[in-house]
């Protein structure tokens, strides 16, 4: 069966550092893209962070530009997320494109979702 699993996770203070990851089983990421997007209480899911295949392509928005780091090993996307601010509390998922090319906008596998609380 084709699954995310992600990890990571949980409550930090305002300032500190997390680090989520996802890992595919039954499927390779080898030849597809992996996001990491995030959802807030009320608001829509934003896309965070892209990475392609063989790291040819890296995109951050805006908000986390310069704060997180996204990587790939096999078959393990991680999102490194420092300086943690308020504001970046949400559910963060993680997904695959369910094909090549699409640069994390044709998502076709979804991680399970983890919170991330960042509060004094």
């Amino acid at each position: 069966q084709a699954q995310l699993v992600q990890s990571g996770g949980g409550w930090v203070q305002p300032g500190g550092s997390l680090t989520l990851s996802c890992t595919a089983s039954g499927f390779s990421l080898d030849n597809v893209a992996v996001g990491w997007f995030r959802q807030a209480p009320g608001k829509q899911r934003q896309g965070i962070s892209c990475i392609s295949t063989s790291n040819a392509f890296i995109h951050y928005s805006d908000s986390v530009k310069g704060r997180f780091t996204i990587s790939r090993d096999k078959n393990t996307v991680s999102l490194q997320m420092n300086d943690l601010k308020a504001e970046d509390t949400a559910v963060y998922s993680c997904a695959a494109d369910g094909a090549p090319g699409y640069y994390c906008s044709r998502p076709g596998h979804w991680g399970q979702g983890a919170q991330v609380t960042v509060s004094a």
